[in-house]
């Protein structure tokens, strides 16, 4: 990968900006995955535990894919080719969203258990 003599470091900065701001949502995914396993898991089964594994699961693969996707991008940057395409965006919701529905259930069953 060679540099271009003509580079524009903003687009650098900006493509290193988005990789710190998924980075931070991969953290907030792991600090929930440890919350709801640790605190939600007193008496109630399995299903806490399912979801603080998968939404640490879910963090640890965000964190995984942002990296590739800031190397690409940064390739693609420097080497004037186009911005490849990342299926991040839509895994993060797809599984935010599966969780969410955890979630909920796990809510009516502490609800219905008390």
């Amino acid at each position: 990968m060679e540099p271009e003599d003509d580079h524009d470091p903003r687009f650098s900065l900006a493509n290193e900006r988005t990789f710190l701001a998924w980075n931070r949502t991969a953290l907030a995914l792991i600090a929930g995955g440890i919350a709801a396993a640790r605190f939600l898991g007193r008496g109630t089964g399995a299903l806490p535990l399912i979801v603080g594994l998968g939404l640490i699961l879910l963090g640890g693969y965000t964190a995984w894919a942002s990296f590739r996707r800031w190397r690409g991008v940064e390739r693609a940057i420097r080497l004037r080719e186009p911005e490849p395409a990342s299926d991040l965006p839509q895994t993060l919701t797809a599984g935010v969203v599966v969780f969410c529905l955890a979630a909920i259930v796990l809510a009516v069953v502490l609800f219905a258990n008390r």
